[in-house]
């Protein structure tokens, strides 16, 4: 194979993995806050971690441009520390996948802490156990499946990430061109060929996948 076809794939994979762990840990916590939060406002927040993915990834771009650009302050922070500005990298790949799949992450996690019986936390407190074993001896451990199904569609998501990505951190060849842009070059150029390449490339990876997914939730 190619350097040509595999550079696209290779990328989009490191990305999808880094971006899922991230959102797997952020995700996990902020779901089990929200699950027990009983805030009658937390709607507006369910709405803010919701709205990435309702959006049109051109407006999660944009925005994405807006924060971390080379003018916003954040933007000059990171230039300040790395030397250079973090639009047009493969991490502001990552971030762009970050953000479209942490809903995916949120509402699966979320769900199945909503799920556990809160008598079985209730009763390890009176037991003397701190929040934090109860958290990690027995909601991670009782919402494990969620965790590992949100951490499945949360990949296949930034796998396929496209418009904020493209945004975001452009489409330079191997460097930042993951396997969607690389999709929609190829096809633009007429090189449908090697677009098919891709499409079923991706397709067998996301499917496989969600097969895994499904294979969870019945177990």
């Amino acid at each position: 194979m190619s350097t040509e076809f595999l550079d696209p794939i290779i990328l989009s994979i490191r990305i999808a993995i880094i971006a899922s762990a991230i959102v797997m840990v952020i995700g996990t916590l902020i779901g089990k806050i929200m699950a027990n939060l009983k805030w009658k406002g937390k709607i507006f927040l369910e709405i803010l971690f919701i709205l990435p993915l309702v959006l049109p990834p051109s407006v999660v771009g944009f925005f994405l441009i807006i924060i971390f650009g080379v003018n916003s302050p954040i933007g000059q922070v990171i230039q300040s520390i790395f030397g250079s500005p973090i639009i047009f990298t493969w991490w502001a790949g990552v971030i762009a996948a970050v953000v479209v799949a942490f809903p995916l992450m949120y509402q699966v996690t979320k769900a199945g802490f909503e799920m556990i019986d809160n008598s079985i936390e209730d009763a390890a407190r009176v037991d003397g156990a701190n929040e934090w074993a109860v958290f990690y001896r027995i909601s991670l451990p009782l919402s494990f499946q969620s965790i590992v199904t949100g951490f499945i569609l949360s990949f296949t998501r930034a796998l396929g990430e496209f418009g904020a990505t493209l945004m975001f951190a452009g489409n330079i060849p191997g460097k930042t061109q993951t396997v969607s842009t690389a999709i929609y070059v190829a096809i633009d150029s007429g090189n449908m060929e090697l677009a098919w390449d891709w499409v079923i490339s991706i397709i067998l990876i996301s499917t496989s996948l969600l097969f895994i997914a499904q294979f969870i939730k019945i177990k």
